[in-house]
């Protein structure tokens, strides 16, 4: 590793040191400096482009050349004659400005090269083979490379700061613009261009009067030989470790035409190599988005998953995957677009995990927990959407969507606590969703906007729990023995045999009416109004078998709490907004206001609780345009916030071994204060690319927890009450990144605070926590040379909980290396170290991988590859989190030394 690192800055020295500096102004004939003009440097040797530039705002432009050879530069700018001459360099920088004149002429200019990045308007298009050096095989690989673009650890695109919403091919959405199956997924060899789409706009005639300034969508434009053709990789490969035999198969095709297109991503493996995660797909919402988003309420539905961890290869200790996408879309006529998906996710996990868990405030008595763990996870997931747009003129669009989703999930847990003894836990779900959304929009004049949504979700969730736990019917001295008085369990048993099962249905409707009436150029004005009707029905109960396999509810001695729950919730909100929204010179001010009739009622044991009141919400938008790439905003939004069904449940709820909870019927809404500022720079002279961001959020009346632990032990009860204390938090982030000829550097760092309040023990507990991050990253982006990225990540986590303080270091070093030798094979390697400190405590462990790829040619058909994952053979890795009462240190045991060879078709 030593050495990998010297040479590697000894190519970024010898690399910097051997090239001079050509730069000047281009102006127009009255000597005004022309912003974004293209100036290009062409070698005369091997005839390639060598280096270009985007003029700034001052007409400057700056390339680095090789020194002691020759170059045709080329200037060009629309309206005006292209100037073309040659240069010799030699080893002193060189400057000298351009004059350009007007071009008059019909004629067709013959354009010698292809700039690599252009910008007209709020789109930036980059060619993306000036981007490629031969190692590429996905989108992703192209992205990281070209100025400004970002992909990150979970394969979502950033651009200027900002997470790419969308992702088209050929102007057809991709898989409901799910970022990370693109990047992913799609061949490099394929790309031809990459359009940026800033202040993109999903319906045209909402595009002058809504804020889409934070809207980012990428279209991705195929090759001409890629159109009206099927396209993609179909990969197999088998290999060998110390836990088996290893397969994959990988089917990745892709057809486009300008009516119709078709993709289908296909995915077997036992090796952990995961299409998407559980998160990705339960993220998958659909492109849906709340009428009720903006409103300033905001209404949580809860979740009674069966909390899955997101695991990969270097995770899990044994992972098999079976995934299946299809996507479609087709236009029957000019007027008409249909256009659908289905999902298949089927995961089989096997999880070994050991934990040190440190509880808050020693003097309250909660000793500190060790456990050994082992879970076997068994999931079937399935999703299901179609959509229809109908756009009969300029003036009317009609737009539905339908999505399903389904799953059947089951796991099982062994653990070993040195407090509670042997658990052996079972959990199994069958859920589904249905969302269905309706837009329509109507411009009655050019002056006159309408605008409808309406949402309906329907869900149906039913959780069943199991825990088998230890238990001595002749003594009294077992660890659960005072849970189960209080849960009324029979203690003649083996064991405790305790069980529960829920029942949590969701009928909720979200619709708002828009109307837009523009006064004059440079100011509109905004009136909605608006809806949510949120019906949820909660049951459960929990009962035990007994050692003759026979069946009894269980009868609960703590006093006023019944094992049972039957609850109805509705919760309604009618309100009115009104937003008007002026520009004067660089500021755009958007002042508003929501006025809301609320209505939260809760029905269980024949005694119904309401909360009826009403409430306005001022909210503000101010934004400074500084420049055509630099803005500044300020955002405040004043929010009311309402909880779900599940916490005011007055019955008794099984959550963990450890953990009972019982609802509020008393519980009321929380208020929220958010404010928020942001700035971005991106300066395509020097490729700069600047963005900082800062919230606050301060919450009155949150709601939060008191918890009761039993003595000596670490078995809690929960409550959850309205806290009269203030809740707060503050959270920063910011990038620099900037190009150096064939290098680019960033730093990036994040600043969170928090602040709440809850009762342990029924004494008052305030949390604090701090937490820091920063990287710094060196990357290359050769076109004959080999590349590599250094990147190196620092981090603190302080977290003050009463009486204990815990602070966690985390350094994190890694490099990655490809190249292409011999114009033949591609070789790729990355490592990963990490090492974590708690309490003066480290341990670390370290991640190598490495593939080496061979094809005869870049147009080859067929690519064999040979690829090794954790190549150290780490056993396990750790890893430190904290919670509301305690710090944790986990280490999960994670699979073994994997090689497989593979064999891949370019269709």
């Amino acid at each position: 590793m030593k050495h990998l690192f010297t040479t590697l800055l000894f190519l970024v020295v010898s690399t910097t040191f051997a090239q001079v500096k050509f730069e000047g102004v281009v102006k127009d004939s009255t000597g005004y400096g022309l912003e974004l003009a293209n100036v290009v440097a062409i070698n005369q040797a091997t005839k390639t482009l060598e280096a270009y530039s985007i003029t700034n705002d001052k007409g400057r432009y700056k390339l680095n050349l090789d020194v002691n050879s020759s170059y045709s530069i080329q200037v060009s700018y629309i309206g005006m004659k292209q100037i073309s001459e040659t240069i010799q360099t030699k080893e002193a920088d060189l400057f000298k400005d351009y004059v350009m004149a007007m071009d008059n002429s019909l004629d067709e200019i013959e354009i010698t090269y292809e700039m690599p990045v252009t910008i007209s308007g709020d789109t930036i298009t980059y060619n993306a083979d000036s981007f490629k050096n031969g190692t590429e095989r996905k989108l992703g690989d192209v992205l990281e490379k070209m100025p400004g673009v970002e992909v990150n650890d979970d394969g979502e695109v950033e651009i200027e700061g900002k997470k790419v919403g969308k992702v088209m091919i050929d102007g057809k959405e991709f898989f409901d613009g799910d970022t990370k199956l693109a990047t992913k997924n799609i061949p490099a060899n394929a790309i031809d261009k990459v359009q940026v789409l800033k202040n993109y706009s999903e319906v045209g005639q909402l595009s002058g009067v809504t804020n889409n300034q934070d809207n980012i969508a990428i279209n991705i434009k195929l090759k001409e030989g890629k159109k009206n053709f099927w396209f993609g990789t179909i990969t197999a490969g088998a290999g060998d470790s110390s836990s088996g035999e290893l397969y994959l198969a990988q089917p990745k095709l892709f057809y486009y035409s300008p009516k119709k297109s078709i993709n289908f991503i296909g995915d077997l493996n036992n090796i952990g190599e995961l299409a998407l995660s559980r998160r990705d797909i339960f993220n998958f919402s659909g492109g849906f988005q709340q009428p009720s988003q903006q409103s300033g309420t905001n209404i949580s539905l809860g979740s009674n998953d069966l909390g899955f961890r997101q695991l990969q290869n270097n995770q899990a200790k044994s992972l098999n995957t079976k995934f299946g996408a299809a996507n479609f879309s087709y236009s029957p006529s000019s007027v008409l677009d249909v256009s659908g998906f289905a999902i298949f996710a089927s995961s089989r996990i096997e999880l070994q995990e050991d934990s040190q868990v440190l509880y808050t405030d020693q003097t309250l008595g909660i000793p500190d927990e060790t456990t050994a763990s082992n879970t076997q996870q068994k999931s079937d997931l399935g999703l299901v959407k179609f959509s229809a747009k109908y756009k009969p003129n300029a003036n009317n669009q009609l737009d539905y969507d339908i999505l399903g989703r389904t799953s059947k999930d089951q796991q099982l847990n062994g653990t070993f606590s040195n407090v509670v003894g042997a658990i052996e836990q079972f959990e199994e779900t069958n859920p589904y969703k249905i969302n269905q959304n309706l837009n329509y929009y109507y411009t009655m004049d050019e002056d006159n906007i309408f605008a409808l949504s309406v949402q309906h979700l329907l869900q149906d969730e039913d959780p069943f729990y199991n825990a088998l736990l230890q238990n001595d019917p002749t003594s009294s001295a077992d660890p659960f023995d005072n849970t189960a008085v209080g849960l009324g369990l029979d203690g003649t048993q083996v064991s405790y045999d305790v069980n529960q099962q829920k029942r949590v249905k969701t009928n909720q409707l979200d619709a708002k009416v828009d109307y837009w009436n523009i006064l004059n150029k440079k100011s509109d004005i905004n009136f909605t109004v608006g809806t949510i009707y949120s019906n949820q029905q909660f049951d459960s109960n929990v009962f035990q078998t007994l050692d003759d396999g026979s069946e009894v509810d269980t009868n609960t001695s703590i006093p006023g709490v019944s094992d049972i729950n039957d609850i109805k919730y509705t919760f309604s909100d009618i309100y009115l907004g009104a937003h008007y929204r002026f520009k004067t010179g660089k500021f755009t001010i958007s002042p508003g206001l929501s006025a809301h009739a609320y209505s939260a009622v809760n029905d269980q044991f024949n005694t119904t609780t309401k909360d009826n009141f009403f409430r306005v919400l001022p909210d503000l938008n101010v934004r400074v345009q500084l420049k055509g790439t630099e803005n500044l905003n300020l955002s405040y939004k004043m929010q009311t916030q309402f909880t779900d069904v599940n916490q005011f449940a007055q019955g008794l709820v099984l959550n963990n071994y450890n953990s009972q909870f019982i609802g509020n019927p008393e519980l009321e809404s929380a208020l929220s204060h958010n404010i928020n500022l942001s700035y971005f720079s991106f300066n395509m002279f020097n490729y700069t690319n600047v963005f900082a961001f800062i919230n606050y959020s301060k919450n009155i009346d949150n709601i939060r927890n008191v918890s009761e632990f039993q003595p000596g032990s670490v078995i809690r009860t929960s409550t959850p009450y309205n806290s009269g204390l203030e809740d707060e938090s503050l959270s920063a982030s910011g990038r620099f990144q900037r190009r150096f000829g064939k290098l680019q550097a960033s730093v990036r760092g994040t600043f969170n605070y928090s602040k709440f309040n809850q009762f342990i023990n029924t004494q008052i507990s305030e949390n604090q926590n701090y937490s820091q991050n920063y990287t710094t990253e060196l990357r290359s982006n050769f076109r004959d040379a080999p590349n590599f990225e250094l990147r190196y990540t620092y981090g603190i986590n302080d977290n003050d909980q009463g009486t204990r303080r815990t602070k966690i270091y985390t350094n994190a070093p890694a490099v990655e290396f490809d190249a292409l030798i011999f114009k033949k094979f591609t070789f790729k390697t990355d490592y990963t170290y990490s090492r974590q400190t708690i309490d003066g405590n480290s341990n670390s462990f370290g991640l190598w991988n490495a593939n080496l790829a061979y094809r005869k040619t870049s147009d080859s058909k067929w690519e064999y590859e040979l690829k090794a994952t954790n190549l150290l053979d780490t056993d396990s890795r750790i890893q430190n989190s904290n919670g509301a009462f305690s710090v944790s240190t986990s280490e999960y045991f994670i699979q073994p030394r994997f090689l497989t060879a593979r064999f891949i078709y370019n269709l």
